[in-house]
């Protein structure tokens, strides 16, 4: 599967996977028969982290079946991620025992070896896709209409209710992350206490039940700074799978600039001008202050402000 490096959601982190997922034409063959594949590849996982062979001080995670059963891994329930160009198949699964310290392997955490760009794009991607499936798979073992166990159907793209036939897909929960300025060159950012000391980022939340992805944004908006939005535009989205969000990047017109925020979800929020963003995106900001860097859609959507291109 190609994608336009000219899409600015295909820049983001976790957004470089082109597996072909054939997710519609899976039968009940298709995981045995893609794990018999003389080129299969298994990316493994465990307490969260994901088992790599370090060459040359770079990760290179993938392992063949017969390697993961090595390490413990239950095939019957991996994942099949899809399909590269030549048919190879990509799988993922959860494996149960931990590699020896003497031996090359070793457990990394993916959203910080993924931000330091190490696992190359594709490969980062496919991850990204392999958590969010097996984290689903992991929190619905057990049927939420009666009860009953459920089992992986269609190599891991669906879970059939073993008492009541009850069906279930993989989730995917929408977060709208907005960049809000106010037509005039001046945005608002923010700080939630998490983020490291001077950091600030675009505002950001769920969307709700019943919303659409407009109305998530003035709502947000509203809760966290006090601003009411007008117009909004979609700019680009990114999969995020902690656990398995879709961040979809707004742009959002401020019709008020009285910022009024409760302090609990934030810290701190207040207007920049453009100036001061580009500062703080080449890192020459006279305060030290920073933004996100190019791994976040919140990074893509601030750039889109500094540019002034694609925001006035």
């Amino acid at each position: 599967m190609s994608l336009s490096q000219d899409e600015i959601s295909a820049r983001t982190g976790f957004a470089g996977n082109r597996l072909w997922r054939d997710g519609e034409q899976r039968t009940e063959e298709s995981l045995a028969s893609a794990l018999a594949h003389d080129a299969a590849i298994v990316y493994l996982t465990a307490e969260g982290k994901w088992l790599c062979a370090i060459v040359d001080g770079t990760p290179m995670p993938g392992f063949t079946p017969r390697q993961a059963e090595t390490f413990g891994a239950s095939l019957g329930d991996s994942v099949l991620l899809g399909f590269e160009p030549d048919g190879r198949p990509a799988l993922a699964a959860e494996f149960g025992g931990l590699p020896d310290p003497d031996s090359p392997l070793r457990l990394i955490e993916l959203r910080s070896v993924a931000m330091q760009g190490a696992l190359g794009a594709d490969v980062e991607g496919r991850l990204g896709q392999a958590a969010h499936l097996l984290n689903w798979h992991r929190k619905n073992r057990f049927c939420g209409q009666c009860g009953g166990p459920t089992v992986s159907e269609a190599a891991g793209y669906r879970r059939r209710c073993t008492r009541c036939g009850e069906v279930v897909f993989p989730r995917t929960d929408p977060v709208t992350i907005m960049l809000v300025h106010d037509g005039n060159g001046a945005c608002v950012l923010g700080r939630q206490p998490r983020f490291p000391e001077k950091f600030w980022s675009c505002l950001a939340g769920f969307v709700e039940a019943g919303e659409t992805v407009e109305d998530a944004v003035r709502r947000e908006t509203k809760e966290e700074s006090g601003l009411d939005v007008g117009s909004v535009t979609y700019l680009a989205s990114q999969p995020w799978p902690f656990p398995g969000s879709l961040m979809i990047g707004c742009i959002g017109l401020a019709t008020n600039r009285d910022i009024s925020f409760d302090g609990e979800e934030l810290e701190a929020c207040r207007w920049f001008d453009r100036d001061e963003v580009r500062t703080m995106l080449d890192g020459t900001h006279a305060e030290g202050l920073t933004a996100p860097s190019r791994f976040a859609i919140a990074h893509h959507l601030i750039k889109a402000f500094a540019e002034g291109d694609l925001v006035p």
